[in-house]
Formats: C-alpha cells, sequence, structure tokens
C-alpha cells in the first residue's frame, strides 16, 4: 500500500498511513456535514484551503481535530484524508485536513505559518463551525506530524504567527498525535533525508543553524504545553527512532504527558493490526485529552 516518489533524487516512502481506511469512501457519511474547499488565508498570492467535517446532529461546541498531510513538506494532498475528518466527526470532533505551502519554493518557515494560521482561522471562525475555541488538536504523519507538534509546544512569544491573519487568536492544540514525526533537526539524518532537510530549511545544519533549530519541536517543549503521543518505527530508513526518544526527554524534563511508542521493526509507515491498533490509541489519546477532561469540567 505504500508508494514511493523521487524528491531531491532521494526515493521516499509515502507512508501507508495515508491509507487510514484500505478502502476510501468517495463521500461522506450520512451523519457528517462535509465541507471542502474552504479558504482559511491567501498568503503571497496563493489561496490556501482546508477540508471540514464536523457532525450532523451535534449539539454544542466541539472539540476540533486538524489533520496534517505528509509529503517532506514539498508534496501531499489534504484530500487524502478526508476519510479521517469524516471518522473523527462521527466520534464527535469537528475536523480539517488542511493544505500548506510547498518547499522548496516557499522554505521554513512557511509551512508553520500555514498551519498555525490554519488554527487561528478555526477559532476565529468557532462559531460558525460550533468549535470550542479551547479544545483544538492535532493529528500528522512524517512531515505533517512535525507540523502537528509545532502547533503543540510553540507560543505566540516563539514567533511565527505573523502570517495569514487572525494575529488576535491562538495558534497552539491542546493534543498532538505524531506518527513518525522528526523532532530534532539538529541530529544526524540517513541519507535519503538529507536532500529533503536541505529543500525544507535551505541549507545543511552548518549552514543554517538557526533555521535548523527553529524548526525543531524538542527546542521549545515547556511546562504545559500539549500532551503528545508519538508513534514510530524501529527500522524507519527516513526518520531515526532516536527522534522520538528525544522528544520524550523533552516533555519529560518540562513535565508534559505523554509517551512513545516505538513499532519494532516498522518502517515510515504500517498496516494490519498495528495500524488498527494505533489508529484505536489516537482515538482514546484524543478522547482524554479533549473529550473527557471537558466533560469533568
Amino acid at each position: 500500500m505504500n508508494r514511493r516518489t523521487s524528491c531531491g533524487g532521494a526515493m521516499v516512502w509515502v507512508a501507508a498511513v495515508l491509507m487510514i481506511a484500505s478502502v476510501r469512501a468517495a463521500e461522506p457519511p450520512a451523519d457528517v456535514v462535509f465541507e471542502p474547499d474552504i479558504t482559511y488565508a491567501t498568503v503571497a498570492g496563493e489561496e490556501l484551503k482546508l477540508n471540514l467535517a464536523r457532525p450532523k446532529d451535534a449539539k454544542g461546541d466541539r472539540p476540533c481535530i486538524l489533520v496534517i498531510h505528509g509529503g517532506a513538506w514539498r508534496a501531499g494532498d489534504r484530500a487524502g484524508h478526508n476519510d479521517l475528518t469524516w471518522k473523527f466527526a462521527q466520534r464527535g470532533y469537528v475536523s480539517a485536513t488542511i493544505g500548506y505551502r510547498f518547499c522548496p519554493k516557499y522554505l521554513f518557515p512557511a509551512q508553520v505559518q500555514d498551519v498555525k494560521c490554519a488554527v487561528r482561522f478555526l477559532r476565529a471562525n468557532a462559531g460558525k463551525y460550533n468549535i470550542d475555541v479551547n479544545r483544538f488538536g492535532a493529528v500528522g504523519f512524517s512531515a505533517g506530524a512535525h507540523l502537528s507538534m509545532m502547533l503543540g509546544v510553540m507560543d505566540k512569544a516563539d514567533g511565527l504567527d505573523d502570517s495569514g491573519g487572525w494575529p488576535d487568536q491562538s495558534s497552539k492544540v491542546q493534543a498532538v498525535v505524531s506518527f513518525f514525526g522528526p523532532t530534532d533537526m539538529r541530529e544526524e539524518f540517513p541519507a535519503a533525508s538529507v536532500p529533503l532537510l536541505l529543500g525544507f530549511l535551505g541549507g545543511t545544519p552548518t549552514e543554517k543553524p538557526e533555521a535548523h533549530r527553529l524548526a525543531s519541536p524538542v527546542t521549545y517543549v515547556t511546562a504545559g504545553d500539549a500532551p503528545m503521543l508519538l508513534f514510530q518505527g524501529t527500522k524507519d530508513p527516513l526518520v531515526p527512532h532516536q527522534q522520538a526518544i528525544l522528544m520524550l526527554d523533552a516533555m519529560t524534563k518540562a513535565g508534559v504527558p505523554g509517551r512513545v511508542e516505538l513499532l519494532a521493526g516498522s518502517s515510515h509507515g504500517w498496516g494490519g493490526a498495528e495500524l488498527n491498533r494505533t489508529v484505536l490509541a489516537m482515538n482514546a489519546f484524543f478522547d482524554e485529552y479533549l473529550l473527557k477532561k471537558s466533560a469533568a469540567k
């Protein structure tokens, strides 16, 4: 179920987890309201869009989960995760799968700025979409997981909220799930990942040390950040499993709750029973930090 694409001379495995369902439905379920192609910002002359799903008959404001696609920050399609937003909607969430500007045309921090803007847009339009502004989550895959983690650890004081509008709104989320996302760009990566990072950051760690630091979620972790669940294969050819451990160490030091699950022998994505298990764990994690905690208030 994986496919390969050539990126900067490297062969990149686009993960099978872009397949949360093995067979994709063509239309949303009857109990889901689905609105595709919502423009959340226009930046550098490009319209940035998201697809949004919400429960048809839900009453009151609902927590919102953003779904961020992978593709080495240079490729991918938000529509590939429509099914996942529909499944979240059936569980009582509002959910949006979002597009963002691609490198190398747009270098970091464009991608981070875009996903932060999407959160601000949804908060600014919370009344329209029945969203609880205090309950946002993000899940991503590979590069999308990196962007999701950035949403969980960055505060306004950290910057990068200066693009796309709604500056009065927060771009931070309250729970994050990462599927095989990189956490520290300053570390050594496999040869296959080097051209991908070069295209994203515009240089090597020696050439652009500040960009590598600013693009690393581990450098922002502080007390009060979003709880995180990280899934990582131990035979990932693009993202070493030590990357997940580095985030766990930072979370432990700061007192941020969450956990890392290392999948022995798994690559950059997985299927079968492990996919089903990790999806169930993702659902339980979001329910714990976005649904149950609200119900307890």
